[in-house]
């Protein structure tokens, strides 16, 4: 008997509305792309800025503030469980149920390795449980100007947690003010015991961390079917820090090559530089990318 073909691939719902189809004159293959000035909040680059998507494992970055928030003792020892299994999307982690961790560790590896059990133990183990740390989450988005967000659980792999790049770079804005949160998210790897003896060794999700030309201050990937390949940074570029936001980039690599073709043009490299305010239209209606001169 033949075997089964595989289900095709899930399309993402940037392709879905048809958001791939806006052009910008630095051909990036995110959906999604907005840079801005940290220090003046001036837009330096949108490429539809206000589109409302899924965003994955961007979604950490609230998870860590609203635990933070809660000033929750960082030394308290948590453990895994079968409720931190992802039956969603059936995604795999080494934290084995029973792994026991520090309240620090765990949102460590939730924001350099992206953990997804890591991520949900947190939430499990707020005041009140998931539910009340789900409410914290949405409190949180609405209080720093989130107006276009909504978050349905603390590890992002609900495509029911949805922002846009404009709230995103305000989420990185006031991130930033989170010691623990730059430092976790750039760290390169983090060694967490395992079993007697034992040690688990995870590394950041990030391939530009390593990377001595890049100064990245904080940071988040991000990947489920129906958002892409994601990446929110601050980083200085062209002296100055800025605030990046890459949704649904198309390819595994996608989003770092993005990256570098907007620190190319911000650096005044070969690559053009975009004055004209072209308007595509998409499956979701009509659709803006606008850019203003990084000179300016």
């Amino acid at each position: 008997m033949p075997a089964a073909a595989p289900a095709p691939a899930r399309m993402s719902v940037a392709h879905a509305t048809g958001l791939h189809a806006v052009d910008d004159p630095l051909d990036l293959n995110s959906a999604v792309a907005l840079v801005a000035d940290q220090a003046s909040g001036e837009v330096l680059f949108a490429k539809n800025p206000d589109a409302v998507l899924p965003i994955a494992s961007i979604t950490k970055v609230m998870t860590a503030m609203v635990v933070l928030d809660a000033r929750l003792p960082l030394d308290d020892v948590l453990e895994i469980g079968t409720e931190d299994i992802d039956t969603e999307k059936g995604s795999r982690s080494r934290l084995r149920p029973g792994t026991r961790l520090t309240r620090a560790d765990m949102l460590h590896l939730a924001l350099m390795a992206s953990e997804n059990r890591a991520a949900n133990a947190l939430g499990r183990h707020y005041p009140g449980g998931l539910e009340s740390f789900v409410l914290a989450m949405n409190l949180k988005a609405r209080q720093i100007g989130m107006t276009s967000s909504r978050f349905n659980d603390p590890t992002g792999l609900s495509g029911r947690n949805v922002s846009t790049a404009r709230d995103l770079a305000r989420m990185l804005q006031v991130a930033y003010d989170y010691p623990l949160v730059r430092e976790y998210s750039t760290s390169p790897e983090l060694q967490v015991p395992s079993g007697a003896d034992k040690a688990l060794v995870f590394r950041n999700t990030n391939r530009l961390i390593d990377q001595a030309a890049w100064s990245i201050g904080l940071q988040k990937t991000g990947y489920i079917s129906e958002a892409g390949r994601c990446l929110v940074m601050q980083v200085g570029l062209a002296s100055r820090s800025v605030l990046m936001v890459l949704l649904d980039a198309t390819g595994r690599q996608a989003r770092y090559g993005d990256a570098q073709r907007l620190r190319n043009w911000l650096d005044g490299g070969a690559l053009p530089m975009p004055s004209a305010r072209p308007t595509g239209t998409s499956a979701g209606g009509t659709v803006r990318t606008s850019y203003v001169s990084a000179g300016s």
